[in-house]
C-alpha cells in the first residue's frame, strides 16, 4: 500500500510539474481579437517570383486586399533590422551566404527572387504598412537573436498600429514577458522530430511539447497545422483555452478543416474570401 501512495504521489507531482510548464497565459484572449477578424497574409500576400515574399509589394499588396501580415524580423552584421525568412540568402537571393554575416550594404547589392526588388528594412516596411492591418512579427533565432529582439522592440515602440510578436525561440518571447510584459506574444512551434529538423533529441522534445511555455507564459500558441495532432499541443488547447494560431493554411479546404483547432489562420497561396489561386 505504501508503494501504491508513493507512486500515485510521484505520478501527481509529475503530472503537476508537466501541466505548470505547459500552461500560456490565459487573461489576455480578448486583445487578439484583430487578428481573428482578418486572416494573416504569410510574408505578405506574395507569389513568387512576381511578388516576391516578405518585399514592399507583397505587404503593399496585403493592405489593398484587407488581409492581415506575418513577417521575419533579422539583424544584418551592422545591427539594421530587415524582412527576410531564411537563414541563408541561397533559396531568395542566390548567394549561400548567411543573412546575418552581413552588412544591409551589401545586401542591398541582392534581388529577390531574380526581380528587381530588394530585402526592405523593417522601419520601411512598418512606415508602408502604416497600421492599416495588423502584423504579426516573428523575430527569427537566427544570428544575435537577443539583440534582434530588443532593437525589434525599441523600433516597435514607434509603430502606432496593432501588432503581436512571435517566436520558435523560447528566450524571445521571455525577453519580452520580462521587459516589455504589455506586448502580446505568441509561441511557434512545429513537430520537430517529425519534421527532422537537425535538434539534439532532448531539445525537439522539449520544443515539440510546448514545456518552456512556463518561461514565458505566451498568450497565443501558433502550431504548425501539419502536426495538429500533437498531444501537447492539445491538451493546452483544450485544458487553457488558449489563442490557437494556424500556420500556414494553404487551401480553402485546409481553411474549413482547421477551424476547429485554431481561431487564427496564416495563409499563403490562395486567397480565402473566394478560394482562388493567388
Amino acid at each position: 500500500m505504501i508503494v501504491l501512495i508513493v507512486i500515485l504521489v510521484a505520478a501527481a507531482a509529475v503530472a503537476g510539474l508537466y501541466l505548470f510548464c505547459l500552461c500560456p497565459n490565459r487573461g489576455r484572449q480578448g486583445r487578439m481579437a484583430p487578428f481573428m477578424e482578418t486572416y494573416i497574409a504569410h510574408r505578405g500576400l506574395y507569389s513568387n517570383p512576381a511578388i516576391p515574399e516578405n518585399s514592399l509589394p507583397a505587404f503593399a499588396r496585403a493592405v489593398r486586399h484587407g488581409y492581415g501580415i506575418e513577417l521575419d524580423v533579422q539583424l544584418t552584421a551592422d545591427d539594421q533590422l530587415v524582412v527576410f525568412h531564411d537563414e541563408t540568402l541561397l533559396r531568395a537571393c542566390g548567394d549561400a551566404r548567411k543573412l546575418h554575416t552581413l552588412t544591409y550594404g551589401e545586401l542591398e547589392k541582392l534581388s529577390l527572387f531574380g526581380t528587381g526588388e530588394k530585402i526592405p528594412l523593417l522601419r520601411d516596411v512598418l512606415a508602408a504598412v502604416g497600421g492599416a492591418v495588423p502584423l504579426i512579427v516573428e523575430i527569427k533565432k537566427e544570428g544575435r537573436y537577443l539583440e534582434t529582439t530588443r532593437r525589434t522592440h525599441a523600433m516597435l515602440q514607434g509603430y502606432s498600429g496593432v501588432y503581436c510578436v512571435e517566436s520558435f525561440h523560447p528566450l524571445v518571447m521571455r525577453w519580452f514577458r520580462k521587459h516589455s510584459p504589455e506586448t502580446i506574444r505568441g509561441q511557434l512551434s512545429t513537430d520537430f522530430g517529425r519534421e527532422e529538423a537537425g535538434l539534439a533529441p532532448a531539445a525537439s522534445f522539449v520544443l515539440t511539447n510546448l514545456l518552456l511555455n512556463f518561461l514565458s507564459r505566451p498568450d497565443f500558441i501558433a502550431y504548425n497545422r501539419l502536426f495538429q495532432d500533437q498531444g501537447s499541443f492539445n491538451l493546452c488547447r483544450r485544458l487553457f483555452h488558449p489563442v490557437n494560431v494556424a500556420w500556414t493554411v494553404k487551401s480553402g479546404d485546409q481553411l474549413e478543416a482547421d477551424r476547429a483547432r485554431y481561431q487564427v489562420f496564416i495563409f499563403e497561396g490562395f486567397l480565402p474570401s473566394d478560394n482562388t489561386e493567388q
